[in-house]
């Protein structure tokens, strides 16, 4: 079993940054893949970002590529998420998550997210 716990979200302007993080409990974080999600009241769950347990493989989505970096440190047992150049429709709850089985299709773990809100 694997807990997730997202911090470092907040409220920033247009063209600023934050870097939120995700901390896994449980000794097995290490070889899971993990990935950020956002979600908005009017959109649908959305990819932002996966890297692989090792922190080699990462993958971005188009909206976010050139912007987001995503990386891990396996020995804090923890997740970040660093996001610059930050647009207004980036406003979202930002979540981490472990990949099922099958991929992303089905979310094996996932935090309770933190509110990133970016001011015009």
């Amino acid at each position: 079993q694997v807990q997730l716990v997202e911090s470092g979200g907040g409220l920033v302007q247009a063209g600023g940054s934050l870097r939120v993080s995700c901390v896994a409990s449980g000794r097995t974080f290490s070889s899971y893949a993990m990935g950020w999600f956002r979600q908005t009241p009017e959109k649908e769950r959305e990819f932002v970002a996966d890297i692989s347990w090792s922190g080699a493989t990462t993958h971005y989505a188009d909206s976010v590529k050139g912007r987001f970096t995503i990386s891990r440190d396996n020995a804090k047992n923890t997740g970040y998420l660093q996001m610059n150049s930050l647009k207004p429709e980036d406003t979202a709850v930002y979540y981490c998550a472990v990949p099922g089985p099958t991929g992303w299709n089905v979310l094996r773990y996932r935090g309770q997210g933190t509110q990133v809100t970016v001011s015009s």
